[in-house]
């Protein structure tokens, strides 16, 4: 009998899982307290997927905003920490879909605001990062600080004066 292996990590899961339980809840409870379900999409703030390597030099941070603006995209380092937020308006076709009579069947679109913040466990140069966007990826450099490694002293221990 042949049995195939199959390894799932539990962190790849994870955000969609949220994401559609978020729906269920949604979709169950709050469709009658709110005139449009699709405006609590509006007011969510998003996890983009990040993805995070490092070597001996330096930190090389992926993250995955499709759909935004360059311009709509804010990073933030601060000591041991990068925050990274951005935000997607939704287009404003109301006036026109009304005097149409539309509206939304099906919307898996995600309007609103994301944000992720990554902690480095290595110091890190941030005056000397750089980042560029292309395709909806945003790729971040940031050098790490360089630290002496010195050898253990022995410290000589004195008796107490009298």
């Amino acid at each position: 009998m042949k049995t195939d292996l199959i390894i799932k990590e539990p962190d790849l899961y994870f955000d969609s899982i949220h994401q559609e339980l978020n729906n269920f809840l949604r979709d169950t409870f709050l469709v009658h307290t709110m005139a449009n379900p699709l405006n609590l999409k509006k007011v969510s703030t998003w996890r983009p997927a990040i993805e995070v390597k490092q070597n001996d030099k330096n930190y090389k941070i992926k993250v995955q905003l499709p759909g935004v603006n360059k311009d709509d995209i804010n990073v933030e380092i601060d000591n041991d920490f990068m925050t990274i937020t951005a935000e997607i308006q939704e287009e404003k076709e109301e006036k026109e879909e009304k005097a149409k009579n539309e509206r939304y069947h099906t919307s898996e679109f995600r309007y609103g605001k994301y944000q992720r913040t990554i902690s480095f466990d290595s110091p890190i140069k941030s005056e000397d990062a750089h980042a560029t966007y292309d395709n909806g990826i945003l790729a971040i450099t940031i050098p790490k600080l360089k630290q002496e490694i010195k050898e253990p002293r022995k410290l000589t221990i004195h008796n107490k004066k009298k």
